[in-house]
């Protein structure tokens, strides 16, 4: 039986976030969310489907500028783990507004490690970040390889981990890091690749494939993304990096014809291929043995389940998801 804990969620209404807070309320854990915004529709918030949300608290906090309402809650509630989503994540649109992305992800943020780190309560702050930092690689990588950012996004990510890391270091906070392969399931914000190709073939749209999509990617569940989460929470060594990943790759064209063949689609007549993404990593596959061997964690969810999973959650919402925006929207 799993001893109930009290959790503090950054970023609860990103998809990882919120499927985070889910997994974590069906354990039994009491859980606190705060985002910048008001919580989302009922179909990207995986912990409102299953009744079990009344142990959640939610908050509109921004961490740009409410850090002083987020420190204050975690000084009073004394909460066992704080586990941070909260970051700009888009790589193409961080060309645009790189401000933007150091602000939230290298200054607040920094800002946010630096009154923590005085919480002698807490016992592990769980820094979630991005494969994106090592830019693009050959073969799987472990969690020792030299970072080579090349997106603004990358290297302001690159820059707050590097910072914590100085902090483990000098004052022994008790950080962990997790950089997670492409995550997904049901709930994902629409303008992601499955969920994309998924209602562009429901509604008869054209999906755009940015360079026909070559790139190779491990796309990974988040329901194990959230077991293994909670693992590094729970066991893993303050200081240390853990990859979460599955060991199948595919191409992005190779995954959208899966979903092509699943839902008895032409290939040729939903595609439209356009040019690359400025700064776009061809490939970054995360060698994960360190948390299967270390820490006991294997995925579960194979990528042909995935995706089923997906398109019964599209298909389920569909009356809702093809009137709601489908491209990302840039908020400072």
């Amino acid at each position: 039986m799993i001893m109930a804990e009290k959790y503090f969620i950054i970023g609860s209404n990103s998809f990882s976030g919120a499927s985070f807070v889910d997994f974590l309320l069906k354990q039994g854990h009491s859980v606190m969310g705060a985002s910048r915004s008001d919580e989302l529709h009922k179909a990207f918030l995986p912990y409102r489907w299953n009744g079990k949300d009344a142990d959640f608290r939610f908050y509109k906090y921004d961490l740009n500028k409410n850090l002083e309402e987020i420190v204050s809650l975690v000084k009073n509630e004394k909460p066992t783990f704080v586990v941070n989503f909260a970051a700009q994540g888009m790589v193409a649109q961080s060309w645009e507004y790189p401000d933007h992305w150091f602000m939230t992800n290298v200054v607040s943020t920094i800002r946010l490690h630096d009154r923590l780190r005085h919480f002698d309560f807490l016992n592990k702050y769980v820094h979630v970040t991005t494969p994106e930092v090592y830019g693009s690689t050959d073969g799987f990588i472990k969690e020792d390889i030299p970072f080579n950012p090349s997106t603004p996004y990358a290297v302001s990510r690159a820059a707050a981990d590097m910072s914590l890391k100085t902090f483990f270091d000098a004052y022994k906070f008790p950080v962990v890091f997790t950089r997670a392969a492409n995550v997904y399931g049901p709930g994902q914000q629409l303008y992601r690749i499955i969920p994309r190709t998924i209602l562009s073939i429901l509604t008869g749209k054209k999906l755009q494939l940015h360079g026909g999509g070559h790139s190779k990617r491990s796309f990974i569940h988040f329901r194990d993304v959230a077991s293994a989460t909670h693992k590094i929470a729970t066991q893993g060594i303050p200081g240390e990096t853990y990859h979460i990943s599955t060991n199948e790759i595919v191409t992005v064209r190779e995954l959208v014809e899966k979903i092509c063949q699943k839902l008895d689609a032409d290939f040729d007549n939903c595609v439209e291929v356009v040019g690359e993404r400025l700064g776009k990593d061809a490939a970054y596959m995360l060698d994960s043995s360190k948390i299967r061997q270390g820490l006991g964690w294997k995925d579960e969810v194979s990528l042909d389940e995935g995706l089923e999973d997906c398109i019964e959650w599209v298909q389920s919402n569909l009356g809702d998801l093809r009137d709601m925006h489908w491209d990302y929207v840039h908020k400072p």
